[in-house]
This record gives structure tokens, sequence and C-alpha cells, in this order.
């Protein structure tokens, strides 16, 4: 039992592997990246708006006809 818990503790006290190595970018080259991903940020959110009103006019839809049957009815 003892070198089964000397065996865990022996990875734990490794050294890490060295991560790789962040690639840098120029400022014009970041700033195209960044503005690229908030375009793409702004689509994703103009169509989760586009999808959540249509869910909202389709709750709203089925509340107007759940009321005008049950006053027909």
């Amino acid at each position: 039992m003892s070198s089964r818990l000397e065996r865990t503790l022996a990875r734990f006290a490794r050294k890490p592997e060295p991560a790789e190595p962040i690639e840098t970018l120029s400022a014009g080259a970041f700033r195209a990246v960044v503005d690229e991903r908030l375009r793409n940020l702004e689509r994703q959110l103009d169509e989760l708006k586009t999808r959540i009103n249509g869910l909202l006019f389709l709750i709203a839809g089925t509340v107007a006809t759940q009321v005008i049957i049950r006053l027909l009815a």
C-alpha cells in the first residue's frame, strides 16, 4: 500500500511538461483577429435574438389561441 502511495506522490512531484510557446502576433494582426471574433460574436448574438423573438411570438400565439378557444367553447 505504501508503494502505491509513493508512486502517486511521485507523479505529483514531477515537474510539469513545458507548455508550447505562445504565438506572438503583431498589433495589426491582433486587431484583425479580435475584429473577426467580434464580428462572429455579433452574428451569433443576432441569430440568438432572432430565435428568442420567434420563440416569444410562438408562445404569444399559443396563449392567444388558447384564450380564443376557451372563449368560444
